[in-house]
């Protein structure tokens, strides 16, 4: 590679994988900084900020992420619907037992930059509340936390 030039990533030479992370035991911040690392290509040489050049992420086990500490009752996910009396706040405990899924696609969302690319990269990432998922035919790898 001649240091001289620019490197540019052409859709073409793109060529993403499909990885399978188990969230089981996993403390939930660290958790989703390696999969937005993953999610934008840091993990790999080509990586450029500008471009997608990430790998798919499939999370199962997402009930059974950890929380270090009292966030289990102290964090609070909050909402305001536009209306008067419309301001909802929810426990991370409350939120676990609903859609446990949210809290990692929350939590991996926050630490992707905020631009149109994010917007991209976040359809990459497939969260599953058990241990099945739907994405056996592309044959994902699993990747070690």
């Amino acid at each position: 590679m001649d240091m001289n030039k620019i490197f540019y990533l052409r859709k073409e030479d793109r060529a993403p994988q499909w990885l399978v992370v188990d969230a089981q035991g996993l403390v939930l911040g660290r958790l989703a900084t390696k999969i937005a690392d993953v999610l934008r290509g840091k993990h790999k040489a080509c990586y450029a900020p500008h471009t997608d050049c990430g790998d798919y992420v499939i999370v199962i086990n997402a009930e059974k992420v950890d929380l270090t500490g009292d966030k289990w009752t102290d964090k609070e996910y909050t909402r305001y619907t536009g209306w008067i009396g419309g301001f909802k706040v929810r426990t991370a405990q409350e939120v676990r037992a609903k859609q446990p899924e949210f809290l990692i696609e929350h939590a991996v969302q926050g630490m992707l930059p905020k631009n149109r690319l994010s917007r991209q990269l976040i359809k990459k990432l497939k969260v599953y509340a058990g241990n099945q998922h739907p994405h056996k035919a592309h044959a994902p790898k699993t990747l070690a936390l």
